[in-house]
């Protein structure tokens, strides 16, 4: 066991004992406790080596709420934990290789994040990943079910309409499943909404913040722009902002000529949900992210829209709301494709 989770457990005791006596302490005292104990997570990162993976542990290991990094992959993760361990920010980073090392890697664990597996080539869907994609999701959930079941996982494997659903039932046939600490992360489409209509209006993206509901594969990616306020769009301008957040994934598939897919940009998107999750967990409220998780707003079983977030995961899943014209004609097509 790590120094840092013998110091959390240490903690713990004391708060057991303490916590009669705690209207005797100062404020300061108890203020200074609950400080200590919201200090960072460890989190670990399945599929460190790869392309969304380094880039994304590099940004987790500059965020102030992570006190422990750790990094798995079937090779190289070591080597990349050494390089970022060299960051003069606070935190330990551990690099993990191998299927024997998962579990160790995943022992402790607050939040996992799964961006593991093959990425999109050229003239690929993400139904084409399924069969690849869809196994090593299944054999990392299981570590985590033996390792740390109680931890929040997010999932960036694609195709995340279905990778999502197979780790949900593989932490049911564990007999460890939350579905309020199961996320499909999202976020990519939401940054894009946000980076796309900013540009469109000459606005800062930092003051936009686009719902985008749905799924996480093309058609199934409903962006609500209907919503956007203080502007009018013309028909031509927001047909080609609805296509563009749906299908920006082929967009740089396309400008990469078959060498890489949506790499830096799902990295960037993965460290910002990781980022609100982690905010939440340490009792920040009002925190809310749109992602793909077991939900009651649609007939679908699984549905991205706009949730809270909390110290335990899922809290008020937000409804879909009123739609537009357009936007409801898309949304009829897609739900029973989220049904499948």
């Amino acid at each position: 066991m790590s120094n840092l989770l013998v110091f959390k457990a240490a903690l713990t005791a004391a708060w057991v004992f303490m916590r009669p006596f705690a209207h005797r302490c100062t404020p300061l005292l108890v203020l200074l406790f609950i400080s200590c104990m919201a200090q960072g997570k460890r989190v670990a990162v399945l599929g460190a080596s790869g392309g969304i993976g380094q880039p994304m542990s590099l940004l987790l290991k500059l965020d102030p709420n992570v006190s422990s990094l750790s990094l798995f992959d079937i090779q190289g993760s070591p080597g990349v934990a050494a390089d970022i361990g060299h960051c003069c920010t606070q935190g330990t980073v551990e690099g993990f290789s191998g299927s024997d090392q998962l579990d160790k890697a995943l022992a402790g664990a607050d939040l996992v994040i799964i961006p593991a597996g093959v990425p999109r080539k050229p003239g690929m869907t993400r139904d084409d990943l399924f069969n690849t994609n869809a196994s090593i999701v299944k054999q990392l959930v299981e570590g985590c079910a033996r390792a740390c079941p109680e931890a929040h996982i997010g999932i960036i494997s694609n195709p995340v309409n279905s990778t999502v659903p197979i780790a949900a039932e593989t932490l049911k046939a564990a007999g460890v499943y939350n579905p309020k600490r199961l996320f499909g992360i999202t976020t990519l489409d939401v940054v894009r909404a946000n980076k796309f209509v900013a540009d469109s209006q000459g606005w800062d993206p930092k003051d936009v913040e686009v719902t985008v509901v749905g799924g996480h594969a093309g058609k199934t990616i409903l962006p609500l722009l209907s919503r956007v306020k203080d502007v009018e769009w013309d028909h031509d301008t927001l047909e080609k902002l609805y296509n563009r957040i749906q299908f920006g994934g082929d967009e740089v598939v396309q400008a990469k000529d078959g060498a890489g897919s949506a790499t830096l940009s799902m990295a960037y998107a993965g460290a910002r949900f990781a980022n609100s999750l982690l905010r939440a967990m340490n009792g920040e409220a009002g925190v809310t992210e749109c992602a793909f998780v077991e939900s009651s707003v649609t007939e679908a079983p699984f549905f991205s829209t706009r949730i809270e977030l909390t110290a335990e995961g899922v809290g008020k899943i937000h409804e879909v709301g009123q739609l537009s014209e357009w936007e409801q004609a898309n949304f009829d097509e897609m739900l029973p494709v989220l049904q499948e």
